[in-house]
């Protein structure tokens, strides 16, 4: 026994990683999440707002990252809509435009048709210089965007009057797949103004780590990677339930993807248990 299992295929440990994704993922199993404290921070920098709150929402990653900010960038213009503030979103990735009108597409018209477009959210696109957009929307905005994403004058877009820096919005969101995103964000703006910006985004789980030392200071919340999405996701649900069950799958995006990962990750500890108890009982057969 001992020496087959210490010559199994390996194609045999392909075929168990398969099954503990994919079992899960035909059965359609939502696990349940406990938020952590950060995440419950994250949620309430935006519950707490009053409503009407301008939100700029900044788009910083692409398809690439869709697994881990998708769910995330749903999740909070949810909560921005429930809330009834105002969302202004731009993009620092040149992806990032079709990605917002993706979200404004998935949640805002579907759910949410009694939202006016430039009274209730706006999407001004986006504009290159990575950094160097953060600079010029911290003195004059209305410099850089003076249409939004479909040509119309920013003049003449109500959700728009009274904001002409970026100290004007009474949350900043960045959805961050890395360079530029949350970091830029930081150093270029909350970092600067610590008392008039307010920042808080959600991010991959590699780049989560970096950001950490920033919190509470220059970040007051952070979602990190697909385990963070799903605590949102919990805390949301929890608060404001959809109006249709049917549309209660599209709001666990994150939660359906924790139960693959959940078991993926316990056959690999399970791997590398029995992998050191071969080992062991290899050794001590030798030696007898």
């Amino acid at each position: 026994m001992l020496q087959k299992l210490q010559n199994l295929d390996r194609r045999w440990i392909f075929l168990l990683m398969l099954l503990a994704v994919g079992c899960p993922m035909l059965a359609d199993w939502p696990l349940p999440e406990k938020p952590t404290g950060l995440v419950r921070q994250t949620f309430e920098m935006i519950d707490r707002l009053p409503a009407g709150s301008k939100i700029l929402l900044s788009w910083d990653w692409d398809p690439s990252a869709e697994g881990e900010l998708g769910p995330m960038a749903n999740a909070f213009v949810r909560h921005c809509c429930e809330k009834k503030h105002k969302m202004v979103f731009i993009a620092l990735w040149p992806v990032g435009q079709q990605l917002i009108d993706d979200t404004i597409r998935q949640i805002i018209h579907t759910d949410y048709p009694q939202l006016v477009y430039g009274r209730d959210y706006v999407n001004l696109g986006f504009k290159p210089g990575n950094e160097g957009v953060i600079k010029v929307l911290l003195t004059d905005l209305r410099q850089l965007y003076t249409t939004d994403a479909l040509g119309t004058n920013i003049e003449k877009i109500p959700v728009m009057r009274g904001v002409n820096t970026v100290r004007d919005f009474d949350l900043v969101i960045s959805v961050s797949g890395g360079y530029p995103g949350i970091k830029e964000w930081v150093q270029y703006a909350s970092a600067a103004y610590p008392n008039q910006i307010r920042l808080i985004g959600g991010t991959t789980g590699v780049s989560a780590p970096l950001l950490y030392p920033y919190i509470p200071d220059q970040l007051q919340g952070l979602l990190g990677a697909i385990k963070g999405a799903a605590e949102y996701e919990q805390l949301l649900l929890e608060k404001y339930p959809p109006l249709h069950n049917e549309d209660r799958g599209k709001y666990q995006l994150a939660l359906r993807r924790m139960g693959p990962q959940l078991v993926a990750h316990l056959l690999m500890i399970g791997l590398i248990v029995l992998g050191n108890i071969l080992y062991f009982a290899a050794r001590r057969a030798q030696r007898t």
